[in-house]
């Protein structure tokens, strides 16, 4: 994880099973990507949750984007 997420990304083992999370407040990562992936706007999810931040919206995306990359192999076999 890059250094400069760990500021907007946190795991506690004893908050939401240790799935990562904003700022230290119970909305995992996945939550937010969830409310993006279905449709509702950035706008919408920042005055829904009024502590966060835009930011923690770009975190979010960023912590994806970097969970998925990674080489997949495939045998030849």
């Amino acid at each position: 994880m890059s250094p400069d997420l760990g500021e907007r990304i946190t795991f506690d083992a004893n908050q939401c099973g240790g799935r990562p999370c904003i700022r230290g407040y119970r909305l995992r990562v996945t939550d937010v990507l969830d409310m993006l992936a279905s449709g509702v706007g950035v706008d919408e999810i920042l005055a829904e949750y009024d502590f966060l931040e835009p930011a923690d919206i770009e975190a979010c995306l960023r912590y994806a984007s970097e969970q998925i990359d990674h080489p997949v192999l495939i045998s030849a076999a």
